[in-house]
């Protein structure tokens, strides 16, 4: 389950600034844009704000979608709302006081050239695995064949903390990078050393290295020989704790949602709604997301694809609901998920904000456009019939009852008005 906790409040808040600008005569994203922050900036309750990609979301998805030209101008029963999130990249405070560290990644190096990755971060679809790689590919510029991932074999790996609140990429991808610097400087070294000259003068090529200024150079299987001639395997580290400016105050609460690096997304929704059925369709979704640096851009993209499927189904169908103490929709076709059937095209814009804290400047990529589906969902079917929901999911029951609703109170609202009329 991705946002945890997070996706219901901010379907409130995005709808009430939505009424907000309603009555206040103002286009959703004026309101939003008159609240926007510099970073870095320090907010009222103690946390840290680094980079800030929201302002360019904004941007991205009101001209995308046209929403200047075509607000206000479609016709009965369609609509296009918009909305804001974010999310952290995972929590400051660890899940332990001990403190040991947030993230520990080890590489391993052999006489066969191989590089192994050893990681508890466990991958769960979201690509942590193959970021890690490229990581460290990075730094030692070289091919990712040459890396091999262990994960979260407790047999072998070291401890993690864990795949939650999206801490994976920002934190173990950090304890890569430290690693992966670390197997360089071991690298270069003995590079150095073989090649009777001093560290600074060895040009790292990845494949090999040379000596600044000179034809002398090594293979990469020759510069892995010399440094491991006197140890065999050799296994380095790199860890990462979130810095203590960044924690968050002493404060109530503090321990939990202070973070390294806040990501931020934007999107607007087109709906259609029948009022005879009360039946939604969502006719398309653009969303822009603030991911820092995205590493691997094709899976940043599917992620937020992905959270924009799971915002469809809380919106739209997903409900638990009781009848005396047993479950109504205890399986997957009584419970409803959206299929390919019901996806709506989806655009996908990255803005790339840079963290400085984040490895290669990337930062959360999963959970941040999950939260402004629900909200941009609601507010564009209140541009569509004028009806504002303020409960989940939107049904066809639901709306209906809701249009019914209004049609009575129209009909009271006439018949009281006819009555106290003046009789000629």
């Amino acid at each position: 389950m991705r946002g945890h906790g997070a996706v219901d409040a901010r379907h409130a808040f995005e709808s009430l600034l939505d009424s907000m600008a309603a009555e206040l005569g103002l286009d959703p994203f004026a309101l939003r844009r008159a609240n926007l922050i510099d970073a870095p900036y320090r907010t009222l309750n103690d946390l840290q704000v680094n980079s800030y990609g929201l302002p360019a979301c904004l941007d991205q998805v009101e001209q995308a979608s046209g929403w200047k030209q075509r607000r206000g101008m479609l016709p009965r029963g369609r609509g296009l709302g918009m909305a804001c999130s974010h999310y952290v990249s995972g929590s400051a405070k660890p899940v332990h006081w001990s403190g040991e560290p947030h993230a520990v990644v080890n590489l391993k190096l052999d006489f066969d050239g191989g590089i192994t990755l050893l990681t508890g971060a466990s991958d769960i679809g979201q690509g942590s695995s193959t970021l890690l790689a490229q990581v460290v590919a990075e730094v030692l510029l070289l091919p990712l064949a040459r890396i091999r991932v262990v994960a979260a074999d407790s047999a072998l790996t070291p401890k993690d903390n864990g795949s939650y609140s999206s801490r994976v990429s920002l934190m173990v991808g950090n304890a890569a990078l430290r690693a992966a610097q670390a197997l360089l400087d071991v690298l270069v070294t003995a590079a150095a050393k073989r090649l009777d000259v001093e560290p600074g003068q060895i040009e790292w090529l990845g494949e090999g290295c040379c000596v600044v200024g000179s034809s002398r150079e090594l293979d990469f299987a020759s510069v892995v020989t010399a440094a491991l001639v006197d140890t065999g395997t050799l296994i380095v580290k790199g860890s990462w704790s979130t810095p203590p400016e960044t924690q968050g105050g002493k404060f109530r609460g503090a321990a939990v949602g202070s973070t390294a690096g806040f990501s931020y997304a934007a999107q607007v929704v087109e709906v259609a709604v029948d009022e005879d059925t009360g039946a939604v369709t969502v006719e398309r979704v653009w969303v822009a997301h603030d991911c820092g640096f995205a590493i691997n851009p094709l899976a940043v993209t599917g992620q937020v694809q992905g959270a924009v499927w799971m915002g469809m189904g809380q919106a739209l169908s997903e409900e638990t609901q009781y009848h005396e103490g047993l479950p109504m929709r205890a399986n997957l076709l009584d419970y409803r998920i959206p299929t390919i059937a019901e996806s709506p095209p989806i655009d996908v814009h990255l803005v790339e904000s840079h963290d400085p804290l984040g490895p290669f400047g990337a930062k959360e990529a999963s959970e941040g456009a999950l939260h402004g589906f629900p909200p941009a969902l609601t507010n564009a079917i209140a541009d569509a019939i004028g009806i504002r929901l303020a409960e989940l999911p939107a049904s066809p029951d639901r709306v209906l009852d809701a249009i019914h609703d209004r049609r009575r109170a129209e009909r009271l609202a006439a018949s009281r008005a006819a009555k106290a009329a003046p009789r000629s």
